[in-house]
């Protein structure tokens, strides 16, 4: 579908990027980490379930890919802009007011720490309607309470159509309890975050 000048304006106006996924999520998350010029004029956001050792893998690949700064979340960190921020596995990865992160070590959500839940919820708290948040491909429903939250503050929210995920869970559970603005697919999610 042809993008309408409202989600383009939205996204546009948006303060932050919040990128979450699982499972078949990781090359369209690079895809779209490679894509992005340098100057973006936000902070990008991600949260990926992963393993421990899984910031060591990607660090090399996402820094030779991207020309935008590129690091693993640490606890009090400023969130500014033109840095793509990557939550390190077996926390979770919270926004405080200040707009800094918080990394918490309470117990796993749907199984997952990080989880995009806890992230998405903090970021509703203190940057309401100033966030893009796209959930993609995953195998659990984690995430879809966090977009709910994104949306109910005016915060634009897109899933990844079912149609195209490699796992269909995460974004149907998203689409069940209406957490998504826009249902896109992949193409269209390429074809918005270009647009600047």
């Amino acid at each position: 579908m042809p993008l309408d000048n409202n989600i383009i304006q939205r996204w546009q106006k948006s303060e932050v990027l919040l990128l979450g996924g699982s499972a078949g999520s990781f090359n369209l998350i690079f895809q779209i980490v490679k894509n992005f010029e340098a100057n973006l004029n936000k902070a990008v956001i991600i949260v990926i379930h992963r393993k421990k050792n899984f910031f060591s893998e990607i660090e090399k690949l996402f820094a030779d890919n991207s020309r935008m700064s590129l690091k693993e979340i640490s606890d009090k960190e400023l969130i500014k802009e033109n840095t793509i921020f990557i939550a390190p596995a077996n926390y979770h990865t919270l926004i405080e007011k200040e707009k800094c992160f918080g990394l918490d070590v309470s117990e796993a959500i749907w199984y997952s720490r990080p989880s995009i839940d806890v992230t998405f919820e903090s970021a509703a708290d203190v940057y309401k309607n100033n966030c893009t948040a796209i959930l993609f491909s995953g195998a659990n429903q984690d995430g879809a309470e966090g977009l709910l939250k994104l949306r109910d503050c005016g915060s634009l929210t897109i899933v990844q159509d079912p149609v195209d995920a490699e796992m269909t869970q995460m974004p149907y559970a998203a689409i069940e309890i209406k957490a998504a603005d826009y249902i896109l697919r992949t193409t269209d999610i390429f074809e918005l975050l270009k647009t600047q």
